[in-house]
């Protein structure tokens, strides 16, 4: 069925049922940022693959809100199928919403799937809506009955870590929980988000790719804990070791049911990480405490193990890596290599590392005018040929039993503009200004984003997307509760968080820059003037010197940099062969 039959049949849909507008959200029951075939239900209705969205349909129209990220995508991929491009002003606010209130009457009636909405969502959408009297079912499942051929359930099995892994007992885990909810005078607790629950309950799966998750739910409530999973999923042995930890396993379909039946005062549930069918099955007479979910912040709090790991899994990133770019250069004049075929290849190296699960998220490997587009990923209609000309810009990661890793570098493949060195070296002085940034304790992340951003704004230039976001342990590449972006956020940065600090500058249609580096915060200095951090750079790959205009650069970054990549040369060289360390020593050189 072609997108525009698609959309013809939800409109077709839409009438039958009542329905004036038809809203369709980038997510699933457990509110996740990448998800399982069965619920990409953007891709499959409009074409459009990015990660942050939403449709609204009318009868007269149909659009697809997304952020500066995707805007070139959005408008190709749209291309023909019925839906337009909308540009949102304000990333993640729900100006759809806002659209539908100007553009629809008194008494008519918007539908969703709660399933797939969160409860931040339906309530923006509610608040927008209901005072004007249009009315808001949040219950209607509308492509179910035209989707043939919908994907099941992933059936992957599932497997727990132990605690030499993660430093820390599933037991000890829940207790923390547990305490958090004591001092908000509340015993239950309802667990959608899957990374919250991998965190948890130290499971690990395979339901969704690049993200080493399980589909699940788990409760937390008094002496009893469940978890919701498809029967089959994990070994006997694994489940003794969960009732072992007080955790008993039940069928994933029946957490609504449980959740429709609990006798309790209070519980709490997180608005952005729980679904609007969960929230709406509480039972009246239950108080519902919408706050975040202990164990997020809990997650972002890296202890020394996981810590120590992870800077382990750096140095086989970093070795791959090497091998990666060191091939790329010597065999970019055969004319055989392409985006694909060096996302390929880099995929391939990394799985020669020991630990290897999968990769982190989609390479993003951006040939010239395509790494001008922040998430963009080749395909074969897109997929450019490389030449001995131009920047290639490469946005990768790994997925490893012992951490996660999340990297972009730029190189130069020949005949590089002065307007591409400048602009090059602009971004570097953001990651430099970053990456060096002391700052009290309490800081948020929107101070990080703005002394990255400092160096750039200077040079009147600027980047549509944040500087920074967390990554978690084995876990989501993107993880919270930390931001580094413009955004008011009220979350602080804190000892053991690892986050992205990733500049960039993107001239569309021509190419893009982006540096990124993992860094951990880290506690420096107290005196009389308070608590002090600084951040450690985790990330362990060159950064190229042969695109920097030095005459941009003041001595303090001349000397981080020259410093930062003989320590990419001292920490992977002892892994490399002989061609490959004499490459690596001719990169690092001081300029």
């Amino acid at each position: 069925m072609k997108y525009i039959e698609k959309l013809a049949s939800i409109r077709q849909e839409m009438k039958e049922k009542g329905v004036d507008a038809y809203i369709i959200p980038s997510s699933d029951p457990h509110i996740s940022e990448y998800l399982p075939d069965r619920y990409k239900c953007i891709a499959w209705t409009s074409g459009f693959n990015g990660s942050a969205g939403t449709l609204a349909i009318t009868q007269d129209f149909a659009g697809l809100w997304t952020d500066s990220r995707y805007f070139v995508q959005a408008a190709e991929q749209l291309e023909g199928t019925g839906f337009e491009l909308v540009k949102l002003q304000v990333q993640g606010r729900a100006e759809y919403a806002t659209w539908l209130a100007k553009n629809l009457e008194k008494g008519n009636t918007v539908a969703f799937d709660g399933n797939l909405a969160s409860v931040a969502v339906a309530q923006a959408v509610k608040n927008e809506l209901e005072p004007l009297g249009i009315n808001v079912n949040g219950h209607l499942d509308l492509l179910d009955p035209i989707w043939e051929g919908r994907p099941d359930l992933p059936k992957d099995k599932a497997y727990l870590i132990d605690e030499k892994t993660t430093g820390q007992s599933t037991t000890d885990k829940i207790a923390a929980i547990k305490n958090i909810l004591k001092d908000k005078r509340t015993d239950t607790h309802f667990v959608s988000s899957l990374d919250d629950l991998a965190w948890i309950l130290n499971i690990r799966g395979n339901d969704v790719n690049c993200n080493p998750v399980v589909l699940g739910f788990l409760m937390i409530q008094g002496d009893k804990n469940t978890l919701f999973i498809q029967d089959g999923k994990l070994s006997a042995a694994d489940i003794a070791t969960l009732n072992a930890a007080g955790v008993e396993v039940a069928d994933y379909s029946k957490a609504f049911d449980v959740v429709k039946g609990i006798s309790t005062e209070r519980i709490l549930l997180d608005p952005k990480k729980t679904c609007f069918a969960i929230y709406d099955s509480v039972p009246e007479g239950v108080k519902i405490v919408e706050d975040m979910n202990p164990s997020t912040a809990l997650k972002a709090i890296k202890n020394e193990v996981e810590i120590e790991h992870t800077r382990n899994a750096m140095v086989k990133d970093g070795v791959a890596l090497t091998k990666f770019f060191k091939w790329v250069e010597e065999n970019v004049s055969s004319g055989n290599l392409s985006e694909i075929s060096i996302a390929e290849k880099l995929q391939e190296l990394r799985a020669s590392s020991e630990g290897f699960v999968d990769i982190s998220f989609d390479t993003i490997a951006g040939y010239r005018e395509h790494g001008a587009l922040p998430h963009y990923k080749a395909t074969d209609s897109s997929n450019s040929t490389l030449k001995p000309e131009g920047l290639l810009l490469v946005d990768s990661g790994g997925q490893y039993t012992d951490g996660t890793t999340d990297i972009t570098r730029v190189i130069s493949l020949g005949n590089i503009t002065a307007e591409e060195k400048k602009d090059y070296t602009i971004v570097l002085k953001g990651t430099i200004e970053g990456s060096q940034a002391v700052f009290p304790k309490g800081t948020k992340g929107y101070s990080i984003d703005a002394i990255t951003r400092r160096p750039i704004w200077e040079t009147f230039r600027n980047y549509g997307h944040g500087t920074g976001h967390g990554v978690g342990f084995f876990l989501n590449v993107h993880e919270g509760p930390q931001v580094f972006n413009m955004a008011a956020i009220d979350i602080p940065v804190e000892e053991g968080m690892i986050t992205s600090i990733e500049p960039g500058l993107y001239r569309e249609g021509e190419y893009g820059i982006r540096i990124e580096n993992l860094v951990l915060s880290k506690a420096v200095e107290s005196n009389q003037f308070g608590e002090f951090m600084e951040f450690e750079n985790l990330t362990i790959c060159y950064i190229a010197t042969d695109l920097v205009d030095k005459s941009l650069l003041d001595n303090k970054h001349v000397e981080w940099l020259n410093n930062y990549n003989a320590w990419v040369f001292e920490k992977l060289s002892p892994k490399l062969d002989e061609n490959e360390k004499a490459w690596l020593k001719e990169k690092t050189k001081a300029i």
